[in-house]
């Protein structure tokens, strides 16, 4: 049921749901991913792939710390990815503190058809010495010097990152470039959880983006979809509610049943991203959609034009007595329009295929947009 419900991709990658369970030192290994079969993902680790990270792992473990130790790196990382066959969809995290182990594991990961997650997040000062975790968001050449490599491998790759280190929006476009495919983002800020990195990096890039930081139930999952994420991972609350990954399946998968988008943007005037162009009527006054057009480079004549050439034979070209005589300037399903569904009414279209068509008119403006990726 859920490979039909969800078109989710990356790479050779196809996820089942998007729901993830993160990595956590010492807890994330195969034993324990196989209690979470249900998630779209699982991503293993942080696993040690030389004696420096090892080594540094140890000293952890001394002070109190949970880590994965192991003395034969490469045949543990292939251990675990036997183990783990045919759970779900399979990531492993990893840390090491020169290229050459990163590009070992690459190889032994995309022979299991599994992602491999660079770990530039672990801030722990045993780590970031080696250069390895955090210390990678310092040296973004470096960063997308091992990408580059890594990447001949034809792995998968993920970037595990920590918000508001160093500028996401930079750090987003340099490892796109160097040819990474997913960034798995901690939103994490002094104050709190910072949902606006999620909203910068998917107005800045084309990577498949996992978010990551206080997800604990159906509406903070929410609060990243609408943000922008593809996907949305799940660490410590799993402590705490064992059951959290099964019910979060479970709602999103009733989510797009009803509306066909499981990750819709919020509005532009809502503070959506800018694929909530789809939803945005006439440019015929001051409002926040003109910001927005300035951001993706196009000007109100040009978005008018992108719009009613996707629409055309379309059966959101039509919409009498709508607002503006067309669905395509129509908002989205969750918001009530009485005007809209009489027009969906009389034109026999559910919500689930108005959405969907919204989501290609969204990917259709994307593709015209001019500046977005500079910001």
């Amino acid at each position: 049921m859920e490979e039909k419900l969800f078109d989710i991709k990356t790479g050779y990658a196809s996820p089942r749901n998007p729901i993830a369970l993160a990595s956590m030192a010492g807890i994330t290994d195969s034993r324990f991913a196989s209690r979470f079969g249900n998630a779209g993902l699982v991503v293993l680790g942080g696993y040690n792939l030389d004696e420096l990270t090892n080594e540094a792992a140890r000293k952890e473990i001394n002070r109190g710390r949970s880590e994965f130790v192991s003395d034969n790196p490469m045949e543990f990382l292939e251990k675990e990815l036997e183990a783990a066959k045919g759970i779900t969809t399979i990531a492993v995290n990893v840390r090491a503190a020169s290229l050459e182990p990163f590009i070992k594991a690459g190889e032994i990961v995309r022979k299991y058809g599994a992602i491999l997650e660079i770990n530039a997040h672990c801030r722990q000062p045993e780590m970031t010495a080696l250069g390895a975790g955090e210390a990678l968001l310092k040296d973004i050449p470096r960063l997308c010097g091992y990408i580059v490599e890594i990447k001949k491998t034809g792995v998968v790759l993920s970037i595990k990152t920590r918000a508001n280190v160093v500028n996401d929006v930079e750090l987003a476009i340099a490892i796109e470039k160097a040819g990474a495919d997913i960034i798995h983002i901690d939103a994490m800020h002094p104050d709190g959880m910072d949902i606006g990195v999620i909203k910068r990096v998917r107005n800045s890039t084309g990577l498949f983006i996992i978010g990551n930081n206080s997800v604990v139930d159906f509406e903070s999952a929410k609060e990243m979809f609408s943000h922008g994420a593809d996907m949305v991972s799940v660490a410590r609350a799993v402590s705490s509610n064992p059951g959290i990954i099964n019910q979060l399946v479970i709602d999103i998968s009733s989510f797009q049943s009803m509306t066909g988008w499981y990750n819709a943007p919020k509005h532009i005037c809502g503070g959506g991203d800018l694929r909530a162009l789809a939803f945005c009527c006439l440019p015929v006054k001051p409002c926040a959609l003109h910001g927005a057009l300035k951001q993706a480079g196009l000007s109100a004549e040009e978005f008018m034009k992108i719009k009613m050439d996707f629409a055309r034979e379309t059966p959101i070209e039509y919409g009498e007595g709508t607002c503006f005589g067309s669905m395509t300037w129509c908002c989205k399903i969750t918001k009530p329009c009485f005007l809209r569904d009489g027009a969906l009414t009389s034109s026999g279209l559910s919500d689930v295929e108005y959405m969907r068509i919204k989501k290609r008119l969204s990917e259709y403006i994307l593709k015209h947009r001019k500046t977005a990726k500079k910001n």
